[in-house]
């Protein structure tokens, strides 16, 4: 049985070309009937069932989770449209990847990965506990794991190969990276991505403690053919559109904690893979995080928690219960 397989995914789509593997999405190119040729200017984004943590693929997936996330993207992706814009283009997919698969803009990703948080939690914790910042912004004394943070703030990562670890970034850094200007536009969005999701998920008894999104920008906008190396420091974000590109505010990309059960000071109840990220740090999975190796296949009852977690943050946002059959058509 092959990784394709085993992750709810065809080894080929008919009149597409594989073009990208990566640790949850599978990228296509369509294929002209008439021509034979690929279509640079869009690709079929699919969401495997795949599931990653601590930046290794987990050797089981999780049933239905591409659906999950394709299906909420896309409804927060209509709800901040008045935000930012975003990669979706309205076309069918094909059948057998339909609910968890959509055409997108093909764009020139930015190499930042852009996280926002609002609350102190994980890495970002860490990071205080030892340094009184997370990604060299100051925090106040005294905050602990759950804390709500004064404000939301920007704490980026580099965005690593598959295999290799993201690692923490300052804003100096990305305006290293991207130019004071683009750097300056992406915190602001991604920060204000957060803000607006929290302000949604508020009524619904959700809060987002932090979330990751990703950016690109059509390669045309800069003379520039598909995957030709760009020279981030000379784009300006008011000459050129900023696109919010991959996932959106998912339990993939975000943590969500039930609201009614918040209280800082301890772990909290969630709705995203943090019940599997427990699960491999506990004793029961043998995985020592430092030792190099990947960790072990998940047990089949935090398969089963993983998705019900999953589905629940599905239908307790989107008020519509969950189906693999699209509920928001592309």
């Amino acid at each position: 049985m092959t990784e394709h397989d085993r992750a709810g995914l065809p080894g080929e789509l008919a009149g597409y070309m594989p073009v990208y593997s990566g640790k949850v999405r599978e990228l296509f190119a369509p294929i002209s009937a008439e021509t034979g040729l690929v279509d640079e200017s869009r690709l079929l984004l699919v969401a495997s069932d795949r599931i990653s943590a601590f930046d290794y693929v987990i050797d089981s997936p999780i049933p239905d989770k591409g659906a999950v996330l394709t299906q909420l993207s896309l409804w927060w992706f209509e709800r901040l449209a008045d935000l930012v814009p975003n990669h979706v283009i309205d076309l069918p997919v094909p059948e057998p990847v339909a609910g968890r698969a959509i055409h997108v803009r093909r764009l020139q990703m930015l190499p930042v990965e852009c996280i926002a948080r609002a609350y102190l939690t994980g890495s970002g914790l860490t990071d205080y506990r030892q340094t009184g910042a997370v990604c060299g912004v100051e925090l106040p004394d005294g905050l602990v794991d759950g804390s709500r943070l004064p404000e939301p703030i920007f704490t980026p990562t580099t965005k690593a190969p598959l295999g290799q670890h993201d690692e923490p970034m300052r804003f100096e850094d990305v305006e290293d990276e991207l130019g004071a200007d683009l750097a300056s536009r992406v915190r602001g969005l991604t920060i204000d991505i957060l803000a607006l999701g929290n302000e949604v998920a508020a009524d619904r008894g959700i809060l987002i403690a932090d979330t990751k999104v990703e950016y690109g920008v059509d390669p045309v906008s800069l003379g520039l053919a598909p995957g030709e190396e760009v020279d981030w420091t000379t784009v300006d974000p008011d000459q050129v559109e900023v696109v919010l590109a991959d996932e959106v505010l998912t339990p993939d990309s975000s943590r969500f904690w039930r609201a009614s059960e918040w209280e800082p000071g301890r772990a909290q109840t969630s709705y995203d893979k943090q019940v599997l990220r427990d699960w491999l740090l506990s004793s029961e999975s043998g995985w020592d995080r430092t030792s190099g190796q990947a960790p072990p296949p998940l047990p089949a009852e935090v398969v089963q928690l993983t998705r019900a977690r999953y589905v629940e943050a599905y239908e307790t946002l989107t008020g519509q219960s969950f189906s693999t059959v699209p509920t928001v058509q592309q």
